[in-house]
């Protein structure tokens, strides 16, 4: 594999190169925004570069859409007094000492009135116990919804594959992903957006299951599952910016 770029007005586009015994050169971007190249054996390096330029634009549509799946929420440092989203609406953090909690309380977070307070020794406990709330609360809140459009899915669509496979996950660089076996991936991030957000990912992961591949045809798909969902995509990288 050889690592190569060409530029394209003020963009850079790093790409890597792979030689192998085929007939036509191929592009593909991955959904962790790298350009991979695959060329004939005997294939000249001025044309790959000229192919690759042509595809210039394209290349950067592909990897601003893949952009839209990269969590991007501010750094937090968890005291009190700092607002956290949840659904889609921001409210105000409480850390309380462990200490002060009710000797009959279990939780370790309490939403209350619109305040969300954690019992934590110091900010790094409260990053920790938030984290977890937020987990069982995508469990709680957005398995059931996934579970639905799941099931309006396959008998729409008539597919075989009717074992619901769904899980939550911390991913770092995508908010949601679809196995070769089918089983959807949901970021716990997610339970920070609105439930129609939340709605597009699962779209977008279950069109997966017909179309692996980013093509027109998973667009086209998508679209008619969720015709406004560029607007839902648009709210969910600002709001998550």
């Amino acid at each position: 594999m050889i690592k190569d770029s060409i530029n394209f007005g003020s963009k850079t586009i790093e790409y890597n190169l792979i030689y192998s015994d085929r007939k036509t050169l191929g592009i593909t971007i991955t959904p962790n925004m790298d350009v991979v190249v695959k060329a004939p054996i005997d294939a000249d390096i001025e044309k790959i570069k000229a192919k690759v330029v042509k595809k210039a634009p394209w290349i950067l549509k592909q990897q601003s859409y893949f952009l839209a799946f990269y969590p991007k929420t501010t750094k937090r440092k968890f005291i009190s007094g700092e607002t956290h989203l949840y659904l889609g609406r921001n409210y105000k953090l409480k850390v309380n000492d462990e200490k002060l909690k009710p000797e009959n309380e279990k939780r370790e977070v309490i939403f209350d009135r619109g305040i969300i307070v954690v019992f934590a020794n110091d900010s790094i406990d409260a990053e920790k116990k938030l984290n977890k709330w937020y987990k069982q609360k995508s469990i709680e809140k957005i398995r059931p919804i996934a579970e639905t459009m799941f099931e309006k899915f396959i008998s729409k669509h008539k597919l075989e594959n009717d074992k619901f496979l769904f899980s939550f996950r911390n991913m770092p660089t995508r908010w949601g992903s679809c196995t070769a076996k089918g089983r959807i991936i949901l970021n716990v991030e997610l339970i920070k957006a609105p439930k129609t957000c939340i709605e597009y990912v699962i779209v977008h992961e279950l069109c997966h299951l017909i179309y692996h591949d980013h093509t027109n045809n998973f667009i086209d798909l998508q679209t008619k599952e969720m015709p406004d969902w560029e607007k839902w995509k648009n709210k969910l990288e600002k709001l998550l910016a």
